[in-house]
């Protein structure tokens, strides 16, 4: 770069003024400046455009590189896939020879027995009996009601 010290910048400052005058050298700065400020953002819009075409770059590069592990993935599966299949075909060929029931073809399976759960109730970890001795509430009150059981008792002698 070129080397510029406060001596030289005085000098160019000097014979500006002198050649192109007092009048003059504000609105030259001003363009001078306009001009530079224009170039610096330029070549910034220049180092963005190619640090983003870079990056493009290494993410195609990574995308490829994905794409092949999954492809690797995809094959590994499908050879266990058709490796189990061959055993599971082996098996129960084996266990068809062995059982009457499959030899009519049909596969019997335990009676579905539904699980008894209520999904509408929703049911704690803690036990009711925890909840009782402990003072827990268990039953959601109303405003009306939470009202009328904690209000304080009317005393039955009014003072005078």
């Amino acid at each position: 770069m070129i080397d510029l010290g406060i001596s030289k910048i005085a000098l160019i400052g000097a014979v500006a003024l002198i050649v192109i005058g007092p009048e003059k050298l504000p609105r030259l700065a001003r363009t001078v400046g306009a001009l530079l400020g224009k170039a610096q953002r330029y070549v910034a819009d220049v180092k963005n455009e190619v640090n983003r075409s870079m990056e493009l770059d290494e993410l195609k590069k990574m995308k490829e590189s994905m794409e092949s592990a999954a492809r690797d993935v995809e094959s590994s599966v499908q050879t266990s896939a058709s490796d189990f299949e061959k055993t599971w075909a082996e098996t129960t060929s084996l266990a068809s020879d062995d059982s009457s029931t499959e030899a009519t073809g049909m596969i019997s399976f335990p009676e579905y027995k539904h699980p008894g759960k209520n999904w509408r109730l929703k049911q704690g970890a803690t036990p009711q009996w925890f909840k009782s001795r402990s003072g827990v509430r268990t039953k959601a009150l109303s405003g009306a009601a939470r009202v009328a059981r904690y209000r304080p008792k009317p005393s039955t002698s009014r003072p005078i």
